[in-house]
């Protein structure tokens, strides 16, 4: 339940679509089991497993896209292949040509597939449909545009937009470190990357360390930006942000999960949402305020 990565898109605010039409249209793309004949399948599954593939609670929504991929290694198709082709090679007299290989591999391909093992993984996706906020739980760009091109296709209209900041991350970090001071809310804790803008791309990694002092500084007038730097809101998120405006490793500290954890063990998924999506509905327009504010792309 509790996010781990937030890749962050925005909605209309509000977005005028109600819970029941956003149900309706996410059954076009439910999850099926992954055909024998099929490398992947992909679709929606109730968060809670209660089948409802929309999880509603103070008005915030949590979908939830599972992804089975069949296991099948290149390496073992090219065994088989090679197998094949020697064969083919000491009927025939002389070894397959290119297109006879290509073919060979689309039919071995094919014979394997349904005899591979299968993987799920799921991602999950929160929605705040009055501030427009829509947030992956993905460590990647591309992990989040699985779910992002799901969406497209299981919804009528799917109006969505990066997030844009009147300051990038980058120079926003760059200043937090160079006056060892991060904005109101938050505090600057001790890991961090800077990165040369030169054609080396040379680049310094702390892990654990402090980040005052003039050795930091040296190294941002050397030319260096800060592409990661772990920070805490509020005492209650530590994070990671990144350069291209991804929240990574966040966690939630103990006193907010300690405080969930009070409710009978029914509700707990209860209890955990309510938490979590209370704390980035406050959370995230004060990250926004602290980068200049959201600008129009």
């Amino acid at each position: 339940m509790w996010f781990r990565n937030l890749q962050l898109f925005r909605l209309p605010v509000p977005w005028q679509i109600t819970l029941e039409q956003l149900e309706n249209q996410l059954a076009r793309g439910a999850f099926q089991r992954c055909p024998s004949n099929e490398p992947m399948s992909r679709g929606w599954v109730s968060p809670r497993g209660d089948g409802a593939l929309v999880y509603a609670q103070n008005r915030q929504w949590l979908l939830c896209l599972c992804i089975e991929q069949r296991l099948l290694p290149s390496t073992v198709i090219g065994e088989v292949v090679s197998e094949r082709a020697a064969e083919m090679a000491a009927q025939s007299g002389f070894p397959p040509g290119r297109k006879q290989m290509r073919e060979l591999r689309e039919r071995v391909t094919e014979e394997l597939l349904p005899k591979a093992f299968t993987r799920k993984r799921k991602t999950q996706v929160w929605i705040d449909p009055q501030q427009g906020w829509l947030g992956i739980d993905a460590a990647s760009p591309a992990k989040a545009e699985e779910v992002l091109e799901h969406l497209r296709w299981s919804l009528d209209e799917f109006p969505l937009e990066l997030l844009h900041t009147a300051h990038s991350p980058t120079a926003a970090m760059a200043d937090w470190l160079a006056s060892g001071e991060a904005p109101a809310g938050f505090t600057i804790d001790r890991d961090c990357e800077l990165k040369s803008v030169s054609e080396e791309k040379a680049a310094v990694r702390y892990v654990r360390h402090p980040l005052e002092g003039d050795e930091i500084r040296a190294h941002l007038a050397a030319g260096k930006a800060p592409t990661r730097l772990a920070l805490t809101w509020n005492d209650h998120i530590s994070f990671v942000l990144t350069e291209k405006l991804e929240i990574k490793r966040i966690a939630f500290l103990d006193l907010l999960k300690e405080e969930a954890e009070r409710g009978n063990a029914e509700d707990q998924f209860d209890a955990d949402f309510a938490l979590m999506s209370g704390e980035f509905g406050r959370f995230l327009p004060e990250l926004v305020e602290a980068l200049g504010g959201e600008e129009a792309e």
